[in-house]
Formats: structure tokens, C-alpha cells, sequence
């Protein structure tokens, strides 16, 4: 959502157009009816882009009648596209509707100006609404009661499941359950996918009890405070049971703040999943055991902030290393524990510069393998300095 937004602002700048502020998708699979100014500060991202683009919260009724263009915008494209041909729809029309707004502006190779738009507007314009800044603001200073924190994205819920088509750890029956929800979920494409090949690969989450073994060997204390950034664990408590054993000072939103207190913000996953976001990145250190939009957009956060600690999970080797442990072939102790601090030792974070497309790679697959502007927005927002 934010990256969507934040590549819109810039389109609209290269296209010189105003931009109407975003609706929100209320058909997805959460089903919340939040709108854009439910979620985000809408006052404080108008001014603040008041040097850039304009932007009015409505279509003005005297456009109401107006010709418009329903477009889906290419994906990963340049200025060159949306100057000649996004641009040409101006002398037909006087609205254009962008059909979807994710990753339709190219990672890489844009005009300096562009990418400083894209982090103005990820990073100074795009803030919460207040009512989340003080709810998420509250949760930190909870955790921080219990001393230096570590976010875990725990990406263990039912939709990820069932759409990535992982079930390693998991009963026939909840194997069974996910897949008739991948089936029965029409937008999903791939139905048939093998769960060991995509688990062998890296694609899968790491399971809660796998999450636990990392931290371990990472050389975590058990009394060290973790707040789980994710909804509902799949299984519940079955699954959850041995990091908890591992690490009893798990929290999460529902054990931070009261039935009361959360009463505004249910049933609105969106506001959520912002709640979740804001403690994320004020974590002292954060961890996703999958690489997905959230903890993408998360890292990329942290980084912007002053390369705050990230620990990446090398899921592909680790699921080799779980594998022995389970077969008897390898104990945890202190060998493993060195090796999987050798493993993440340039996997925290660190400064670099975004990783370009997979060598070999054409098309739609060569900007599909780059890394995101959103992940790594720098050096693009770093002001430069004139020695």
C-alpha cells in the first residue's frame, strides 16, 4: 500500500497531473473498509507534497461529468513510458484511473528527482493517522518497559499459508483446510504447488519452532522481550508453543494494550497492521521469517533511519540445517550456533548499495529479481555532499 502510493505521487509529478487521494482496496482478502484518511495522516501528506504535486482529496464535481481513462499502467516502467505514453491520454481525456498502482514505476535508472520524490513521499509525507501514531507510540514505550526489543514479522498466519502452498510442520487435515482456501481463492493463480520443493527453495516462511532454534543460535537470552508483528497464528497455541517455551516474553498487541483501548482499531486490518508497523520499525532489532511486502517495506524503513538492525533469515539454508537437526545428523550447541552467526554476518542491515537484476535475467523476470526501491531506497535518498 504505501509503496503503491508513494509510486503514484511520482507518476503524477511526471505526468504533471493532480493527484486525487488513493482509495483504498476494500474487496481484498482482509475485507476492512478503512479509507485512505482512516489509515494516513491525509491533512499532512497534502502539504507536505505542496512542492511537488498537488493533490485534493476529491475529484472537483466540475470534473464529475469529465472523459475519463481506465488504465493499467505497466509494470516497472521509466519516465520514457509515462511522458509519451501515459502522458499522449491528456489530449482525450481530462481523468486518468490507474487501475493498480503497485511496482509500476521501475527500482532503478530514474532521473535523481524522481527517487527523492519517492522517499519525501514514503518517509516524510505518508505518516499515520494520529490515532495510530498515539496507539503505536504507546505499544513501543510497553515494550520498552521490558527492556531492548526484537520485532518478529511472524508470517505464520492462514492466507500466507495457503498461498504460498507451505504446510511443513502441519497436520493432513490443515494441510487439506489450506489448500481448499488456495483453491476456492479465485485471484490466486497457482493452485497446484509442492510444499517440500517450495519449503527446499527458501519460499516458505520459517515455522514458529524453526524461529525459536534461529534465535537461539543467533545467541538470544530467553528473558529477551519479542513482540510478534502478525494476526492470528495459524493453529494457535499448537504451533506457538515451543518459542514460547524458548522465549516467555512474547507480546503482542492483545497482551500490550486492553480489549478497549484496541476496540477502535478492530476489524480494520489495515490500521492493524500500521499499529504493527510503527513498532516494528522503532524495534531495537527486527526480524521476518518471510520476506514479504510488510517486512520489505519495514527494512526499508529501518534503513532509511540510519541502517537500524535488520537480521534477514537465509531461509534456504536454514530449512537444510533444520532438516538435520530434525534427522538426528546435527544438535544445537555451539557449533551450530557459530555457523548460523557466520551465515548472517552481512545479513543486519548493513549499509549497501540496491542490489540490480539477477545476471541472465530478461524482462518481466529482470526487473521481478531486482531489489526494490522500498527495501533499499539508498543511495537514491542520502543527501549528496560536495567535498
Amino acid at each position: 500500500m504505501r509503496a503503491g502510493i508513494c509510486d503514484m505521487v511520482a507518476v503524477a509529478r511526471i505526468i504533471n497531473a493532480t493527484l486525487v487521494i488513493p482509495e483504498l482496496d476494500k474487496r481484498s482478502l482482509w475485507q476492512d473498509s478503512s479509507n485512505f484518511s482512516d489509515v494516513f495522516d491525509e491533512d499532512h501528506f497534502i502539504s507536505s507534497l505542496e512542492n511537488d504535486v498537488k493533490v485534493v482529496k476529491k475529484l472537483p464535481k466540475e470534473l464529475a461529468s469529465a472523459t475519463k481513462a481506465f488504465k493499467h499502467f505497466r509494470s516497472w516502467s521509466g519516465v520514457d513510458y509515462y511522458e509519451e505514453e501515459i502522458a499522449r491520454l491528456w489530449d482525450e481525456y481530462q481523468i486518468i484511473r490507474a487501475a493498480k498502482s503497485d511496482s509500476r514505476l521501475t527500482n532503478n535508472n530514474l532521473p535523481p528527482d524522481i527517487q527523492k520524490l519517492r522517499c519525501r513521499a514514503c518517509y516524510q509525507a505518508l505518516r499515520f493517522a494520529p490515532k495510530i501514531e498515539a496507539m503505536g507510540k504507546m505499544l513501543v514505550d510497553r515494550m520498552r518497559s521490558y527492556g531492548p526489543y526484537i520485532a518478529l514479522h511472524l508470517r505464520f498466519e492462514k492466507d500466507m499459508l495457503a498461498f504460498s502452498g507451505c504446510t511443513h510442520d502441519l497436520s493432513p487435515e490443515e494441510a487439506e483446510e489450506l489448500k481448499t482456501i488456495r483453491e476456492n481463492t479465485t485471484w490466486w493463480k497457482v493452485k497446484e504447488i509442492d510444499p517440500v520443493e517450495q519449503r527446499t527453495k527458501g519460499y516458505c516462511p520459517l515455522t514458529p519452532r524453526e524461529v525459536g532454534v534461529f534465535l537461539s543460535a543467533l545467541g538470544f537470552p530467553s528473558n529477551t522481550p519479542i513482540y510478534i508483528a502478525a494476526g492470528e497464528m495459524y493453529g494457535g497455541d499448537s504451533h506457538m508453543s515451543d518459542l514460547l517455551l524458548r522465549y516467555p516474553l512474547l507480546m503482542n498487541k492483545e497482551k500490550l494494550a486492553s480489549v478497549e483501548e484496541l476496540e477502535p482499531f478492530i476489524n480494520h486490518s489495515s490500521q492493524l497492521a500500521a499499529l504493527d508497523y510503527i513498532v516494528s520499525v522503532e524495534s531495537d532489532i527486527f526480524i521476518p521469517s518471510y520476506s514479504g511486502n510488510m517486512a520489505r517495506a519495514v527494512e526499508g524503513h529501518r534503513r532509511f533511519l540510519g541502517h537500524r538492525k535488520t537480521i534477514s533469515p537465509d531461509r534456504r539454508t536454514l530449512v537444510r540445517i533444520f532438516d538435520k537437526i530434525d534427522q538426528g545428523r546435527m544438535k544445537e550447541g555451539k557449533n551450530l550456533s557459530n555457523r548460523i552467526i557466520e551465515i548472517h554476518r552481512r545479513r543486519q542491515g548493513s549499509p549497501r548499495k540496491r542490489k540490480g537484476p539477477i545476471a541472465g535475467t530478461k524482462g518481466t523476470d529482470r526487473f521481478r529479481s531486482e531489489e526494490a526501491f522500498y527495501v533499499n531506497p539508498l543511495p537514491d535518498c542520502l543527501c549528496q555532499k560536495v567535498s
